[in-house]
C-alpha cells in the first residue's frame, strides 16, 4: 500500500480528486460509525481523517482500532492535542498552525510530541495548517487563540502557504473549521494551488455535492467533509460527494 503522502502525491500528479471523512471522536455513536465506515467503503473514500481541536473524552483509542477492524480505507490523524496520538492508526498530519501566531501551535507542541511520535510507527506528515475566516468564531480559532486569513485575502493566504512549502512542509491544509458557515472561496483556492506544489486539502463548509465539486475544479486535491455528516448521517450526502469524486474527468465532474 502507498503512503499517505504518496498517495496524495499521486492525486495532484494526475489532476484527479480525493475525499476525506473526519470523524470528531466526542460527536460519533459507534452504530453511526459502522454506518458511516460502511458508506465510505462503498463510495471509495479515500481517507478517515479522525480528531478534533477538544476532546471531552478519550473515545479516540477506541475509535481508530474500529476503523481499522472494519474498513482498509487509511486513517490518518488530526489531532487538537498530544492527547490525540493513537499508534495504531496508519498517518498522522503533523500540523504547524502557519496562519496564526501562536507559538505553541508553530513549533512548541510539536517539541514535546516529536519522542513520542519516534516510538511509533505513524508516517508522520508535516503539514502547514491554516484557519481562514469562515463567517462566525469556530472551536479551532477560538481553541487556538489566533485570528483566522480572511475570507477575501487571497494574497495572504498564498504567501502564508508559500512560505509554509519553502519551510519544508509537505501538505498544504486550509480549514474554515468545524459548523463554517461558508466554504473558502474560488479565487483563495486557486491562488494557493497555482503557487505551491504540495498537495492541497480544504476543509470546512461543504455540504453538497455541487459545492465540492466547485472546491475540486478551483485546484483543491482533497476535501474533507464531516460536520454536515454529523448533523445528517441518513442524508445521501456522502453517496453524491463520493459519485462526483469517482466520476472526475479533467476538471469536471
Amino acid at each position: 500500500m502507498l503512503l499517505v503522502l504518496d498517495r496524495l502525491l499521486a492525486l495532484r500528479r494526475a489532476a484527479q480528486k480525493g475525499l476525506a471523512v473526519l470523524i470528531d471522536p466526542d460527536s460519533v455513536s459507534d452504530g453511526a460509525l459502522t454506518r458511516l465506515v460502511a458508506q465510505a467503503d462503498a463510495g471509495k473514500v479515500d481517507f478517515f481523517f479522525v480528531g478534533g481541536s477538544l476532546m471531552i473524552n478519550n473515545r479516540i483509542l477506541d475509535i481508530v482500532p474500529m476503523i481499522r477492524a472494519a474498513s482498509d480505507i487509511p486513517v490518518v490523524l488530526f489531532p487538537g492535542s498530544l492527547q490525540q496520538i493513537v499508534p495504531t492508526a496508519d498517518a498522522i498530519l503533523f500540523l504547524s498552525l502557519i496562519s496564526g501566531r501562536n507559538p505553541d501551535l508553530l513549533i512548541g507542541n510539536h517539541v514535546l510530541a516529536a519522542p513520542l511520535l519516534r516510538q511509533t510507527s505513524l508516517e508522520i506528515i508535516p503539514t502547514g495548517y491554516m484557519l481562514i475566516e469562515s463567517g462566525r468564531m469556530t472551536t479551532a480559532n477560538y481553541i487556538s487563540g489566533t485570528l483566522p486569513i480572511p475570507h477575501d485575502k487571497p494574497d495572504i493566504a498564498m504567501c502564508t502557504a508559500l512560505a509554509g512549502e519553502m519551510l519544508g512542509l509537505r501538505l498544504i491544509y486550509m480549514d474554515g473549521g468545524s459548523g463554517a458557515e461558508r466554504t473558502i472561496s474560488s479565487e483563495m483556492i486557486q491562488a494557493v494551488s497555482t503557487h505551491v506544489r504540495a498537495p492541497l486539502v480544504i476543509g470546512g463548509g461543504i455540504r453538497s455535492a455541487q459545492e465540492a465539486a466547485r472546491v475540486w475544479a478551483a485546484g483543491a486535491d482533497l476535501i474533507v467533509i464531516g460536520n454536515a455528516l454529523e448533523k445528517d448521517p441518513d442524508s445521501t450526502l456522502l453517496a453524491d460527494i463520493c459519485a462526483t469524486k469517482n466520476d472526475w474527468k479533467g476538471g469536471t465532474a
